[in-house]
C-alpha cells in the first residue's frame, strides 16, 4: 500500500509541477499544450463548480483538500 501510495503521491506532484508551466505557456504562446486549452478546461471546472450550489462548494473543498498538506 505504502508503494501504491508513493507512486500515486509522486505522479500528483508531477502534475501539480506541469500545471503552472501549461498555463504559462498558453499565456505566453496562445498556443494549445499537448492538444488541450488549459484554460478552457480550468474555466469550465470552476463554472461546474459555481452552477453546482451548496453541492459543488463541497466537491471544491473536498478536492482542495487533497491539495493542501
Amino acid at each position: 500500500m505504502n508503494y501504491i501510495g508513493g507512486f500515486f503521491g509522486g505522479l500528483m506532484a508531477v502534475m501539480m509541477a506541469i500545471l503552472p508551466v501549461t498555463i504559462l505557456w498558453f499565456v505566453l504562446t496562445g498556443g494549445d499544450v499537448f492538444g488541450m486549452d488549459i484554460i478552457a478546461n480550468l474555466t469550465t471546472l470552476v463554472n461546474n463548480f459555481g452552477d453546482g450550489g451548496f453541492t459543488g462548494l463541497v466537491v471544491l473543498l473536498l478536492v482542495a483538500s487533497f491539495f493542501v498538506e
